[in-house]
């Protein structure tokens, strides 16, 4: 409960963790109840101190039920979709845990009394290794997106792409 309290009360907006007067203004009508963002706040998942519990693999918490609505999919391609983000959660996971092993690398080089070269360029060769999977999990995502919608579909994903609302 305090971390709870204490995350819609650093949220900045005044906007208390509490029931009644002291939440005044909080809510579906008055903001949102994550910290009083509205709707297209939610969805961004730009940088917004969520740390872990952010948002996912396209930037926004619940993309599946966010891309349905928006792109207005068929159950079709809803299922597809789904495969496609599952597929993507999975290759993030993975760069995550390689971002770890680059700060351990990286920790190991500068440890001892010596800087160890070999063990610094091991860990900035495996973030590279790891940006690329990422880069072409994300492009091959992208391009069986665009391949499982109509024109307008796409035209209103480019939008979101383009305003922020949808991040890579």
């Amino acid at each position: 409960m305090y971390w709870w309290k204490a995350r819609q009360l650093a949220s900045g907006d005044g906007c208390g963790a509490g029931w009644g007067a002291q939440a005044s203004g909080c809510g579906p009508r008055g903001g949102g109840w994550r910290g009083g963002r509205g709707d297209e706040r939610q969805a961004s998942g730009g940088d917004d101190g969520e740390g872990d519990f952010g948002g996912g693999a396209f930037g926004v918490r619940r993309p599946l039920r966010f891309l349905a609505y928006k792109l207005e999919l068929d159950e079709r391609q809803v299922g597809e979709l789904a495969r496609i983000l599952d597929e993507l959660k999975t290759e993030r996971a993975q760069a995550e845990v390689d971002r770890r092993r680059t700060l351990t690398a990286f920790a190991d080089a500068v440890a001892g009394s010596v800087f160890d070269k070999g063990r610094a360029k091991e860990g900035a060769d495996l973030r590279v290794g790891s940006a690329e999977r990422l880069r072409d999990a994300v492009t091959k995502a992208l391009e069986r997106i665009h391949t499982l919608l109509d024109d307008d579909q796409r035209q209103r994903l480019a939008y979101l792409i383009r305003t922020g609302t949808l991040v890579l």
